[in-house]
């Protein structure tokens, strides 16, 4: 695990929490409207609506390393920030990496963590994992490397991350911040984003979506258009017209209309 302050002897069976209450975060009838709607739609949708609105958030290469109950792969919510990186700590009494993010999140939010520094060491573990299930947090996006994949599985926590690792971030990283600016994504290799306190963002196996909060009513709405269309032209498919016929006009113009 990534905890900087205490060594384990022994790996153990991850025990599973009797009791999961959802975070005391204050969680306001607008947004938890918005990520009701959001955790309807998939990531591909989502994308062909920044696609239409001209809009940038897609990022790929942050695969799902756990899933969640029933193994479900999709999960939406606002972003609490976290960096990692070499350094110094923040001003302030001692605390382990991540737990602010913990502390601060519910069960509209996802923890969106930042850890690009090229040093191979966690910024993410089990006991964080624990926390977060505990707390209801809906899930964690980090690009970095995930200690204790195995038991994020075992707690059936939603996680997606760039890599995984056995190695503590003791001695190798610190938490720079939390609620700030964050960077995930490869610019290069599908698409780099950032994230933004209060920003939006959905996840399933095919991508990671960004979406500022500044966007989201639109996107939603555009997002929801699609899935009708799309939903329109399967029913035709499944009606026995031709798919040449279905797919070649209006499936190229889906974004237009």
């Amino acid at each position: 695990m990534s905890i900087q302050n205490e060594e384990r002897s022994e790996r153990r069976a991850a025990p599973k929490p009797d009791r999961i209450p959802s975070g005391d975060r204050p969680t306001y009838p607008a947004v938890e409207g918005l990520v009701k709607r959001l955790r309807r739609l998939d990531a591909c949708a989502a994308s062909d609506a920044l696609d239409k609105l001209g809009l940038r958030g897609a990022v790929t290469g942050l695969p799902l390393r756990s899933a969640g109950p029933g193994g479900a792969s999709r999960i939406a919510g606002r972003a609490v920030t976290m960096k990692v990186g070499p350094g110094t700590p923040p001003p302030g009494p001692p605390k382990h990496l991540g737990c602010t993010a913990i502390e601060q999140a519910g069960a509209d939010d996802l923890i969106v963590v930042e850890q690009k520094s090229g040093v191979e060491a966690g910024c993410w573990g089990g006991l964080l994992t624990l926390g977060a299930k505990v707390r209801g947090v809906a899930g964690v996006v980090a690009d970095g490397p995930l200690r204790d994949a195995d038991e994020a599985i075992a707690y059936e926590f939603p996680i997606y991350a760039r890599c995984l690792t056995s190695r503590t971030a003791r001695g190798r990283v610190v938490e720079l911040g939390t609620q700030l600016p964050v960077t995930i994504g490869d610019a290069a290799a599908g698409g780099q984003a950032t994230v933004h306190p209060g920003d939006y963002l959905l996840a399933d196996r095919s991508a990671v979506i960004v979406i500022a909060a500044a966007d989201i009513e639109r996107v939603l709405e555009a997002a929801e258009q699609i899935v009708a269309k799309e939903a329109a032209m399967a029913k035709a498919i499944l009606s026995g017209i031709p798919i040449g016929n279905v797919m070649g006009g209006a499936y190229e113009h889906m974004l237009k209309g």
